[in-house]
């Protein structure tokens, strides 16, 4: 079976089309596959379902070095993080310790991504304390905020383990990036809103309340302001002065800048160090006999595990929970696959949505036995661990000692950590998730739909709460979707030449249909003729949008990889230098020689005809897409796109870096980020090395190009790789195959004659 027969037929399962419904496949069929081999099935799902054994068994000093770095990084940075979010739930700070224990341990096992650190974050904490109070309301004093939290966690972990485990991970991609970006936003400035009052040490007003009554309230009450705003404001201006200082130093001193870096990332335990010192000095001798301290501090914070054992799952505190649930639910899988799939596109590999949640249903049913509240992704962490050099999911397990080391032997110290600086933390950490004009901008310049959908996510969830954001951005998002047509059907093309006689002359024309043509559609007995090698021609045959953009990124991209040759020798390079993710073939296997039969991959042409519609999540997948086939080819490869009927679509494209001939590695990977990390940015490792005089390429005109009558070019010279017509456009294509091999003729015939000498 031919990969385009797997894509058309894939194709019509996803989006079954009532004129073109798949062949009906009965039980009998159903056990007759599976009889095949039901032993070698079954063991691939379960390998499947541990990533870990694909490449943990060629694991080298290369990697070890990378995983104990970042670990280590991670490790500092994740302590205060984790007892901050716990105060954020309205939680001991003891169990965002169990949490990130259990996340950063567990995730290892079963993660595709090498990126990703799990563990608290700010948008579940703060939904797990608005939870917790919406309970206490109707509830009075029938269950502790741990009981609630580890349920929570215990029901939407199974819920988005079923999701992985029935292979059900698509459905995240209903839901854009914009949305996300919008909850996200509005959810971080509720959450620095509502951390304000504990850095001013202000009391006396509810905290959780909606945002602009925070803020309103913030300013009433700063007569109020006590001593901890003294503890809190300084440890917020310091997390700001050393990383905007090793920033600056780092730009002006580039061969030190990982110096810098690391020193930057330091930046939060030395202040908490600092303010916990500090706090000491100034509370040892100031208690008083109702044993109140001048500030608020931590106090005792419980050594090691104190709350191992079965989770206690009360049914009817899961009914009572029922309401709140499916937000919960939404942002566990949803924050987690933005990140991971943000990771992934900047550092050259491709997560898989299905294990993403299995990992995270894993880790939180887990955690409940340790007692752990709802964990995910973390954007900043994750950002660390990328840029201090991860190269596999196993720094995680480095992290989680880190974890315990302060679990079992810090807990003394953390009795006099004041509550002013972990609101700073908070701060500091969750300001950086509130999208920057520039990429606010972005979302416009694609899709101003789009960016409607993210203003009113922001603006719903500022003036109502995350759970209102949330719903909003979905139904508005679904509601679009069913404007636009969805899953689109598509084609890799072929030529046919269409020959019209008549009395004077006979005419030619070239006409473009797939490949592998219905019986249905055309003649059996028409040759069709596929494109020059190393051309690849495919069509859309509907608007490309967020759900099929990774499905036609997926057909794209492993058509170049099953039809066209890998551009770098890969036998050439040593184990521990090659990703994790691509560990190479097992000793005695030789993967270079079916790989040299193949193409070299030089022009990829796009059929934009029936293309009425395009978003900012499709125009990323599309620049994922050439990031991809130019790794894979090692060298840069010309998009050519025909048709485009829309100034919409050509705005959106020129908006991507698409028609103009602008080099890839001269465009940002990202061209809206979900999520900004202000760090510094995180540059991928994995690009292919192009030589220095390889240059973008122009495509020659052809004679289609030019007016009959006028005898100058139609279509616009600023934008060349822009065609008319698909005919053009692979003329265009193939000139460069041309003008490579006239290039090789010519190198060949000015080579002396050796019978000659």
């Amino acid at each position: 079976m031919t990969l385009w027969s797997t894509a058309k037929r894939l194709t019509k399962r996803v989006v079954g089309y009532p004129e073109d419904q798949p062949p009906v496949v009965t039980v009998n069929d159903w056990v007759h596959k599976l009889s095949d081999d039901p032993k070698h099935e079954v063991l691939s799902y379960i390998e499947s379902l541990f990533p870990i054994t694909k490449w943990i068994t060629r694991y080298n000093r290369g990697w070890l070095y990378g995983d104990v770095i970042a670990g280590f990084t991670v490790g500092i940075v994740v302590v205060p993080q984790s007892m901050s979010y716990a105060q954020i739930a309205t939680l001991p700070p003891q169990y965002g310790l169990y949490s990130a224990f259990v996340g950063t341990l567990i995730y290892c096992l079963f993660a595709t991504s090498k990126d990703v650190s799990i563990g608290p974050v700010a948008v579940m904490s703060l939904t797990i304390s608005q939870i917790i109070s919406d309970v206490d309301k109707r509830f009075p004093g029938v269950w502790e905020g741990p009981q609630i939290a580890t349920t929570v966690a215990f029901v939407c972990g199974l819920i988005v383990l079923g999701i992985g485990l029935l292979r059900l991970g698509w459905i995240v991609e209903f839901i854009p990036a914009p949305a996300v970006s919008g909850y996200m936003t509005g959810s971080a400035i509720n959450i620095v809103a509502g951390q304000v009052p504990g850095l001013l040490g202000e009391s006396g007003f509810n905290t959780r309340a909606a945002t602009f009554e925070v803020i309103i309230n913030s300013f009433k009450f700063l007569p109020q302001t006590k001593l901890d705003a003294a503890f809190g404001i300084t440890g917020l201006f310091s997390l700001y002065a050393i990383r905007m200082g090793c920033d600056a130093l780092g730009r002006r001193y580039p061969r030190r800048q990982r110096l810098f870096f690391f020193l930057s990332v330091f930046r939060n335990a030395f202040v908490m160090v600092v303010l916990t010192l500090a706090s000491w000095l100034y509370c040892r001798h100031r208690v008083s006999h109702s044993g109140k301290y001048p500030i608020k501090i931590l106090q005792t914070v419980p050594r090691g595990f104190q709350h191992v054992g079965p989770p206690v799952i009360d049914g009817k505190l899961v009914s009572a929970l029922a309401g709140q649930l499916p937000v919960a639910t939404i942002i566990l899988l949803l924050e987690h696959i933005a990140i991971s799939k943000s990771f992934g596109r900047v550092n050259g590999y491709k997560i898989n949505p299905n294990q993403e949640l299995i990992a995270i249903g894993v880790t939180n049913a887990i955690g409940t036995v340790f007692g752990a509240y709802p964990a995910t992704g973390s954007f900043s962490r994750s950002a660390l661990k990328s840029k201090s050099g991860v190269r596999t999911p196993a720094a995680g397990i480095l992290s989680s000692i880190i974890v315990i080391v302060a679990l079992y032997g810090l807990t003394p110290a953390f009795f006099w950590i004041p509550t002013a600086g972990l609101s700073a933390v908070i701060i500091h950490a969750v300001a950086d998730l509130v999208t920057t004009p520039r990429q606010a901008y972005s979302f416009w310049r694609v899709s101003p739909l789009e960016f409607v959908i993210w203003l009113a996510a922001v603006l719903v969830t500022v003036f109502s709460t995350i759970e209102d954001g949330i719903y909003t951005s979905i139904c508005a998002s679904l509601a679009l979707l069913l404007v636009r047509l969805a899953r689109p059907r598509g084609y890799f093309l072929g030529k046919v030449t269409l020959t019209a006689r008549s009395q004077e002359k006979a005419e030619t024309r070239d006409v473009y249909v797939p490949l592998n043509p219905k019986p249905s559609l055309m003649n059996a007995d028409v040759k069709v003729t596929p494109p020059a090698p190393g051309v690849i021609v495919y069509r859309f045959e509907e608007s490309f949008l967020y759900p099929n953009s990774s499905l036609l990124n997926t057909i794209l991209v492993d058509y170049v990889k099953a039809h066209m040759r890998r551009g770098k020798d890969m036998s050439l390079v040593s184990p521990s230098d090659r990703p994790w993710n691509d560990p190479g073939p097992r000793p005695g296997q030789d993967e270079n020689e079916e790989n040299l039969k193949k193409p070299v991959l030089r022009a990829i042409v796009l059929d934009f005809s029936g293309v009425s519609q395009i978003d900012t999540t499709a125009v990323q997948s599309l620049i994922d897409t050439r990031k991809e086939v130019e790794r894979w080819a090692d060298r840069p490869i010309e998009f050519h796109f025909a048709t485009i009927l829309s100034p919409w679509v050509r705005r959106a494209l020129l908006a991507g870096g698409f028609g103009t001939g602008v080099p890839s590695s001269q465009i940002p990977p990202e061209i809206a980020a979900v999520v900004p990390y202000r760090g510094g940015q995180i540059v991928s490792n994995t690009e292919p090395e192009h030589h220095s005089d390889v240059e973008a390429p122009v495509p020659s005109k052809s004679e289609s190009d030019y007016d009959a009558v006028q005898n100058a070019p139609i279509e616009l010279e600023n934008t060349p790789f822009f065609h008319l017509d698909i005919v053009s456009a692979v003329r265009a294509a193939e000139s460069v195959l041309r003008e490579e091999m006239f290039s090789a003729r010519s190198s060949v015939s000015k080579l002396p004659d050796i019978s000659e000498s």
